[in-house]
């Protein structure tokens, strides 16, 4: 925080027209700025001594950026008019896409979509709800191929659902006003699927927030649109209060999804279907269970096995499974380690020599980076395990029988590495092949093994099977 407010005083990036009332409710607004640029432009702010902070501004840019893709006048100031618009209900997908996420546009290869509604909102009707979704599709079926067929049982091709804050998807809501809602781009698993924020006031008409008007763009993204800077298009990412009785869709929305999936009438005799693969995804509660890496992301622990992804919220007793590809499709699966760092919204995956950056499912775009310009030697080709400690900014890296350890404000590794893990780490045997923080404990895994280790008195305090945390071993070993 106070990097940010610094950056913006330094280069006089906010405007005094703003109506602050006090030095309480200017922060505020700093803060939430901030987090606007973090979650809608992949704003991304590192810890700089001040002489670099002079210069090309990563605030002010982004700033700019978003001016821009408003049609504001560009200023780079964060002034009322600009704040104005970040305060606006929207879409919570990002105005900036990378391709690196999603690329080479992504379409559906078949014509014939199926949905199923998974859940509904109490503020509606069941009736209204189905209506509001149904009329939502034909929006983008009256102009495409495309058609839409609604089902009960089993996965559809778009699965929609009303949830609050964390939903299992790297994404929370943050309550009524803000993100509305947000979905994903066609693809496999979660690919497609709408989410609605359950915190809001979905209504059928004009009295709160239209869920058809919502719906309707949340799935453009499930066909594969991106963001619009028209203001008059489906597609801008604000909510635009509109009758839905009169709604159109516009010239720019009808050129965006006809680019993608070509006009009503020229619709191919046979839609194409891709060949499907057998998927053959290990049992979770084998006794011999073991992971190639584990990591937390916002609340979520992660568990890294060949192409599959295991997802778990410590509260929570159920646990989800993706393909590796449905969350970050451009990197490698098989990923050997990994770490989050939560005071920088990051996480950062590691194979071989190379490391990739994510923000969420966002692969941010200077990545990927070969892991000696953290400050291995030459003759480290790669890391075995890493975790990362909150409250000292430290990560450890695990490589064969010894660890480094990294400065994360520094971004240096430390002086006198590396060291023996067993020596330094007393009960942890000195193969590391993953590791994650949570709740002031490291968790180490070793083999089917795993050891809770308490980082305040630097001992083990628990022996685990590797799979505890998915109910299948209740017991301590």
């Amino acid at each position: 925080m106070r990097s940010f407010l610094l950056i913006l005083a330094l280069h006089a990036s906010i405007s005094y027209s703003l109506p602050i009332i006090n030095a309480s409710s200017f922060e505020k607004e700093l803060l939430f700025a901030q987090e606007y640029l973090k979650k809608y432009f992949l704003l991304t702010l590192e810890e700089m001594p001040l002489y670099r902070l002079k210069g090309n501004n990563p605030v002010v840019q982004k700033i700019e950026e978003m001016q821009k893709f408003f049609g504001m006048e560009v200023t780079g100031t964060l002034d009322s008019a600009t704040l104005e618009i970040m305060h606006k209900p929207r879409c919570g997908v990002p105005d900036v896409q990378k391709y690196s996420v999603f690329p080479n546009r992504p379409t559906w290869k078949k014509y014939d979509l199926t949905y199923r509604i998974m859940n509904y909102t109490p503020d509606m009707t069941r009736n209204d709800v189905d209506y509001a979704i149904e009329k939502a599709f034909e929006v983008w079926s009256n102009v495409t191929p495309l058609t839409f067929r609604k089902i009960y049982t089993g996965k559809a091709d778009i699965m929609i659902s009303f949830a609050s804050g964390a939903h299992g998807d790297f994404y929370p809501f943050d309550g009524r006003g803000g993100t509305l809602a947000h979905a994903y781009a066609p693809g496999p698993d979660i690919g497609g699927d709408a989410h609605f924020d359950e915190d809001e006031g979905w209504t059928k008409d004009l009295r709160g927030l239209n869920l058809f008007l919502v719906a309707a763009h949340e799935f453009g993204h499930s066909l594969g649109l991106e963001h619009s800077t028209d203001p008059q298009a489906l597609m801008f990412p604000t909510y635009r209060r509109a009758d839905p009785r009169q709604f159109r869709l516009s010239q720019d929305d009808i050129k965006g999804i006809q680019t993608l999936y070509g006009s009503r009438v020229n619709r191919p005799s046979k839609s194409p279907e891709l060949p499907t693969k057998p998927i053959n995804m290990p049992n979770i509660c084998n006794s011999y269970m073991t992971f190639d890496a584990t990591a937390t992301i916002r609340g979520e622990i992660l568990f890294f096995k060949d192409r599959f992804l295991w997802r778990k919220q410590p509260q929570n007793p159920e646990v989800s499974v993706n393909l590796f590809s449905s969350f970050w499709p451009s990197l490698p699966s098989g990923i050997q380690a990994a770490y989050e760092i939560e005071a920088k919204d990051q996480v950062l995956l590691f194979k071989d020599d190379k490391y990739w950056v994510v923000r969420g499912t966002d692969l941010l775009t200077q990545y990927p980076k070969s892991i000696h310009s953290l400050g291995f030697p030459s003759y480290v080709k790669k890391v075995d395990a890493a975790v990362h400690n909150p409250f000292t900014m430290k990560t450890y890296f695990f490589v064969e029988n010894n660890y480094w350890r990294y400065d994360e404000r520094s971004q240096s590794m430390d002086k006198s590495y590396p060291r023996q893990t067993a020596k330094a780490f007393l009960g942890i045997g000195p193969k590391v092949d993953a590791a994650f923080y949570y709740n002031r404990h490291f968790y180490f895994f070793q083999g089917a093994k795993q050891l809770e280790y308490d980082v305040t008195f630097n001992q083990v305090t628990q022996v685990l099977k590797s799979n505890s945390w998915f109910g299948c071993h209740k017991q301590s070993l």
